[in-house]
């Protein structure tokens, strides 16, 4: 195929990244599988042959790649390059990620958006700490389609012995990591063994597929046609009086005529018309497309918003769990300042929690007490952010999924999101209802007031002492000047939600209906304290997500107490009666309470005392509640 043959779409082409650690041959591989596949533009071989004469340099198959003087300089692959090519079944994109230590952020880009992997390792050198770590990055960025060659198999005299040896030695590793490779090949791209024809007699003792063949053994993986729609706003540009939405389809579609949720304000509004540069209109947008629309109802969105549709909607959190490759010289620090990159968004956020370390040459595990996270480790963590962050789980939507942090202006990191909880946004019963946003913004309520509006949900099985901590904590605050209301459960049963009893259905909208009043409280600037049971982790996320709708913060607070305990302490009678059958499905008893998994704080009453546990409470709420955008 020449260069300017036409190529497919991005949906259709297959994406490999070809990794290996400096030195083992991946540049002379890709190479070769170029030269003999036809890919290159005609006249390319014979014009870098003619170059190698006139230097006085041997012919090598990596020259065809290594076009930059400087990496042919170094020996080594800076950058990611993107390169077409096709067998005979289909058509292909290698994508060439740098093998160098230093170059392993380039390394995650480019294997960011790869369908498979090649992995070379050289015969004559074995299994290095880069081929651990490519490995390990690999298996993070969810990429389980992986191929090995060994290649330089000449060098060691074709060997089946040493193949073996390598074929054990890594097979063993990457199945710690969860990937079981499709084949291990061993090859000698300079000779052009094993990679588009068979091996000579010295390796007869090899009978499987070539690396192309290979290749086009691999399945086809799901396209991001197939995902949930996301689309990144980049911009919002003015033209005589519309205003068009400019921004990437990064999954999905979306067509005229469909209704859009922008998060993370839950607004909803119609595409009236798609359209595309250097085009008038067009009927729809699909993933890969870099488009503008318009919508028939004017909302206000932004650079940053995510639309989707209403079925299938994005995470909306302040607080998401992430494994991260650190690249740094410094290492990531617990609580320490970060810009966190995703799509088109941009927050600020910190590092609240570091639950394990992994060096990802080895696969040592640390865990315990840990601060910090040490270059080319990777560590599991928690990240709060101070705006509500849209995403998704990697393994759903892989481009919402993935993130950078940003340390001082410069990438110092980036990794995946996973164990996020996806919840169902009401149906609004009416078309025609807009909600009205006030000309107070929340800032200017901030500077009146002395703090920002929030949610602190305190949540506890009965007698954990919720009601307790949460009037004695409104009195903290209303001495310090603080807007401040308890919604209490007992209270909103007597009027709000009288019609609702204790089966799980009218439990789920009963946090519903106290979610949407204490989001209008903290958007009015206070600070709404709420003291439910709220048994369900689904429906607590849902109240995080509401409270976020309206750019609020949302605090977390599990009051601790054991059953034994609150049993004991049964200021009502409950647990009694639910002993004896008076009472069905009690929290505890007989029906469940699931216990907050990453709660921004934990104060375990049954230790210690009221005055202690609301100053364990303030200690982290107020730096919160006071702090400047």
């Amino acid at each position: 195929m020449s260069a300017s043959s036409p190529l497919p779409s991005e949906a259709q082409r297959l994406k490999i990244v070809f990794v290996g650690h400096v030195d083992h041959g991946k540049s002379t591989l890709i190479g070769r599988i170029l030269h003999d596949t036809g890919s290159l533009p005609e006249g390319k071989v014979a014009a870098i042959q003619q170059a190698c004469a006139a230097e006085g340099m041997e012919f090598e198959y990596a020259f065809l790649l290594d076009a930059l003087l400087e990496e042919q300089a170094q020996n080594i692959t800076i950058d990611t390059t993107q390169i077409p090519f096709r067998t005979a079944r289909r058509q292909y994109v290698i994508i060439d990620a740098p093998g160098h230590k230093e170059f392993l952020k380039n390394m995650i880009t480019g294997a960011a958006s790869a369908n498979a992997a090649v992995l070379v390792v050289a015969a004559n050198e074995g299994v290095r700490e880069q081929s651990r770590r490519h490995a390990y990055l690999l298996g993070l960025l969810g990429i389980r389609q992986v191929i090995v060659v060994v290649n330089k198999m000449d060098l060691v005299g074709y060997a089946e012995a040493t193949f073996r040896e390598i074929e054990s030695e890594y097979g063993d590793f990457l199945a710690t990591l969860g990937i079981e490779p499709r084949l291990f090949i061993p090859a000698s791209a300079r000779a052009g063994e094993n990679v588009a024809r068979r091996g000579q007699a010295a390796m007869d003792w090899y009978a499987k597929w070539t690396l192309l063949e290979a290749l086009d053994e691999l399945e086809a993986v799901t396209s991001p046609l197939d995902q949930p729609l996301r689309f990144c706003v980049q911009d919002v540009y003015r033209f005589d009086e519309r205003r068009i939405i400019a921004g990437r389809v990064e999954s999905g579609s979306l067509r005229v005529g469909d209704e859009l949720v922008f998060s993370p304000t839950n607004k909803t509004a119609i595409v009236a018309t798609i359209e595309s540069w250097g085009e008038t209109t067009r009927a729809a947008g699909v993933a890969g497309d870099s488009i503008g629309f318009t919508l028939r109802e004017q909302i206000f969105v932004e650079r940053g918003y995510v639309a989707s549709h209403q079925t299938e909607t994005p995470i909306l959190a302040n607080r998401f769990h992430a494994e991260v490759f650190w690249l740094a010289e410094a290492p990531l620090r617990k609580e320490a300042p970060y810009v966190i990159r995703l799509a088109t968004q941009e927050i600020k956020g910190q590092v609240v929690a570091i639950e394990q370390v992994m060096d990802s040459s080895t696969l040592a595990i640390s865990s315990g007490e840990i601060t910090e996270v040490a270059r080319n480790e990777v560590g599991r963590v928690t990240f709060q952010t101070r705006a509500p962050l849209v995403f998704d789980n990697h393994d759903r939507v892989p481009s919402l999924g993935r993130l950078v942090v940003m340390d001082g202006g410069t990438i110092a990191g980036g990794g995946i999101i996973f164990g996020g909880a996806y919840t169902t946004r009401a149906e609004v019963k009416s078309k025609n209802i807009v909600w009205s946003d006030s000309k107070i913004t929340a800032q200017r309520r901030a500077l009146q007031n002395g703090h920002r509006g929030a949610v602190v949900w305190l949540t506890g099985l009965s007698g954990a002492g919720k009601s307790t901590l949460a009037q004695a904590l409104e009195a903290e605050l209303f001495a310090r000047g603080m807007h401040t209301y308890v919604l209490d459960g007992d209270n909103i049963r007597h009027g709000l939600n009288t019609n609702l009893g204790f089966s799980p259905e009218d439990r789920v909208e009963n946090i519903r209906r106290v979610s949407e009043v204490a989001k209008l409280l903290a958007d009015s600037g206070a600070v709404a304290i709420t003291a439910f049971i709220s048994p369900y982790r689904i429906d607590r996320g849902r109240a995080r997500e509401i409270a976020l709708e309206a750019q609020a913060d949302f605090i977390e607070v599990f009051v601790d107490a054991p059953l034994a305990v609150c049993e004991e302490r049964d200021p009502k009678n409950l647990y009694k009666k639910a002993r004896a059958g008076e009472i069905r499905d009690f929290t505890g008893i007989d029906a469940p309470y699931e216990a907050p998994e990453d709660p921004e704080i934990v104060v375990p009453t049954a230790e210690q005392s009221v005055d202690e546990s609301v100053a364990a409470i303030l200690e982290q709420l107020l730096p919160r509640l006071r702090a400047a955008e």
